[in-house]
């Protein structure tokens, strides 16, 4: 199937009728992936204490992960207080580890950390490649001045760019998921485009509606972007599971901890049983997209 029009789009965002919306996206979805749906459990590691540990001298670099804890991924957040910081918090990540796949920062801070220059986030980005990373955890392309050059100067350093996200509400949505689009055509390499904005707008919050909607036509207008993600610990399971029936395939961020309310209740098994009352299959992957 071929991408539909920027015209379609807007006339896909307009349809009062949601669950019509939501039958073309999950028909593409479907078409796309059938029932399979990833996942994958994130423990995240500020910088900040990252940078804490690395002033103890002398301390042997232990496993990031707790005792008993099972994750697909590591994800360093937060923005570094510098270069150095950044480089540091990486080298360290990566001896505790294993051999859990790492991923850090936001493409956006890391380019405000180089005065917003090209050149010098080519240069940060070598930099992070020889501390050991290989993928930046998430690139806001709302936030990106020329997000197509900013993608294309990390990944020619060797770091990989495989998730566009979207920050904030947006006037105009349809022009974020067709600049996810050119990133793609452009420089390549991205897996997943979460088009829902990760912080709200007090004054003119979405409504549910709007969110299923902008994960439909992003699933229709993103021919050449395998998957649409949604963020599980942001969303949550209900708005999660209403996106996957209407294009999503693929769920962010869920906790790797098990809580206090026993195996039965806990997160993977409650992403297992909300991703197959959708009638859909779930499978664990890692943040490389490998399935465990």
């Amino acid at each position: 199937m071929n991408a539909v029009s920027m015209a379609d789009a807007e006339a896909i965002l307009a349809d009062r009728n949601v669950i019509a919306v939501g039958v073309r996206g999950d028909d593409e979805r479907r078409r796309r992936h059938g029932t399979r749906t990833t996942f994958v459990r994130v423990f995240e590691v500020h910088t900040d204490a990252l940078r804490l540990a690395d002033a103890r001298s002398g301390q042997a670099v232990a496993s990031l992960l707790p005792a008993g804890v099972a994750a697909g991924e590591i994800r360093i957040v937060g923005k570094p207080a510098s270069v150095e910081d950044a480089v540091s918090a990486v080298r360290r990540a990566v001896a505790g580890a294993d051999t859990i796949p790492l991923t850090a920062y936001s493409l956006a801070d890391l380019l405000a950390l180089c005065g917003g220059r090209p050149d010098g986030l080519a240069d940060l980005a070598g930099r992070l490649v020889g501390a050991g990373l290989t993928a930046i955890a998430e690139a806001p392309i709302d936030l990106l001045p020329d997000a197509v050059a900013m993608v294309q100067a990390v990944r020619q350093a060797g770091l990989g760019v495989p998730r566009l996200s979207v920050h904030q509400p947006a006037d105009d949505p349809l022009r974020l998921v067709a600049l996810a689009r050119e990133i793609q055509s452009s420089v390549g390499g991205v897996r997943a485009f979460a088009p829902l904005p990760r912080v709200q707008s007090v004054a003119q919050p979405t409504t549910g509606y709007d969110d299923v909607r902008h994960v439909a036509v992003s699933r229709l207008m993103l021919d050449n972007i395998e998957s649409i993600q949604v963020d599980w610990g942001l969303y949550g399971p209900k708005l999660a599971q209403v996106a996957l029936t209407m294009g999503a395939d693929d769920v962010d961020n869920v906790s790797p901890l098990e809580g206090d309310l026993g195996r039965r209740r806990s997160p993977l098994e409650e992403i297992k049983g909300n991703v197959t009352a959708a009638g859909l299959e779930p499978v664990e992957r890692d943040g490389a997209w490998n399935v465990r």
